[in-house]
């Protein structure tokens, strides 16, 4: 069976991303493969990631994926970043998943064996022990032996105005500072501080106390746009679906549903074998464009579950062919924008019918 449609990783662009984000970092990476890689494949992803020396370990936001990198044994720590339900705590635990810990009863059901991550809320205020309770928690998870790591998140460092996450970040380096003397009193190693999202890496670049940075969305490639430049980040992803048919439009017919565009002329249309079903976003329907028979052509109408279509006039192109969607003509964040969102959201909308090519 042919694939209609196949997203192609690129591993050089990723090992160029990491690479570059350690080295503006300062340190190394705990490598963000939450929502399968942030759609790229979570296991091509992590192959890749845990040979690069920049990494230090994968973290992930569910137990299900803690689960599958731990079974898959590729030799670098997985850190949860959310929390498991009590009855999952000792499969992880067992599986030497960092669990996660950010209020004083988790310490009930968290295993003896189990190595911990402490989730500090800074103003997030999502999830994680505020400051004024943080230190109390990070020393008796050190006396247990269990305190691998200390870290937060930030909710605006990816924004041109950074007046909150310093304020975050002055919160974060009050309980380091506050805690520093503690560590050698216990007679435990100092744990890994981290906090760098891709928006903070970008902006702020090595923060002093920070053994680790978690980049998530940069490591594939997009930045935002005051952040671009900072960074010759490259994309990892290319998109591409197959032409599954092409026809003739006459003048004056519509195209898809709604019957929102008409054709101004006699136009070949192609169909393209991909939909907002595989996460190529139907709110782009007006604005999209794709390279097809190596143009940059227009969607027309509509864009369907398991199909579009494109204005081929004039272009050897059959069925069988491919149309780049994005990567490879139009970006990720061009697609984004037409479909008035995210670049998050459309790669980790990638649907499990396209197939990952690692290449």
């Amino acid at each position: 069976m042919h694939a209609r449609a196949a997203a192609l990783i690129c591993a050089q662009s990723l090992e160029h991303n990491l690479h570059r984000l350690s080295e503006r970092a300062g340190a190394p990476l705990l490598l963000p493969v939450k929502a399968n890689a942030y759609g790229h494949g979570l296991l091509t992803v992590a192959g890749v990631a845990a040979r690069h020396p920049a990494v230090w370990g994968l973290a992930v936001a569910t137990p299900q994926e803690a689960r599958a990198l731990a079974l898959a044994r590729l030799g670098k720590p997985v850190v949860l970043l959310t929390p498991p339900f009590p009855d999952e705590t000792p499969e992880l635990a067992a599986l030497g998943v960092r669990l996660p810990v950010g209020r004083a009863e988790d310490l009930a059901t968290l295993p003896a064996g189990a190595r911990v991550h402490l989730k500090v809320n800074t103003g997030m205020n999502r999830l994680g022990a505020r400051p004024e309770d943080a230190h109390a928690l990070a020393l008796a998870l050190a006396e247990r032996g269990q305190l691998e790591g200390i870290y937060t998140h930030f909710a605006s460092a990816d924004e041109p105005d950074l007046g909150f996450a310093r304020e975050q970040l002055e919160r974060f380096e009050t309980l380091r500072r506050g805690l520093a003397g503690a560590w050698a009193a216990l007679g435990v190693p100092e744990p890994l501080f981290h906090c760098a999202n891709s928006g903070a890496v970008l902006s702020f670049g090595a923060l002093p106390g920070m053994a680790l940075a978690r980049p998530g969305l940069a490591a594939y490639g997009p930045a935002p746009a005051h952040l671009r430049s900072v960074l010759a980040l490259r994309p990892v992803m290319r998109l591409r679906a197959r032409v599954t048919g092409r026809h003739l439009v006459r003048a004056g017919e519509s195209v898809s549903y709604g019957a929102l565009w008409r054709a101004p002329r006699d136009t070949e249309v192609a169909v393209v074998g991909a939909g907002y079903a595989d996460g190529y976003p139907r709110n782009a329907t007006g604005g999209a464009e794709v390279v097809i028979g190596g143009e940059r052509r227009p969607v027309l109408g509509r864009i369907c579950m398991d199909q579009f279509m494109v204005d081929v006039s004039g272009l050897d192109v059959g069925v069988g062919d491919w149309a780049d969607l994005w990567g490879e003509g139009p970006s990720v964040t061009e697609v984004a924008a037409w479909g008035q969102t995210v670049e998050y959201e459309v790669l980790t909308g990638v649907g499990e019918r396209v197939e990952r090519r690692l290449v």
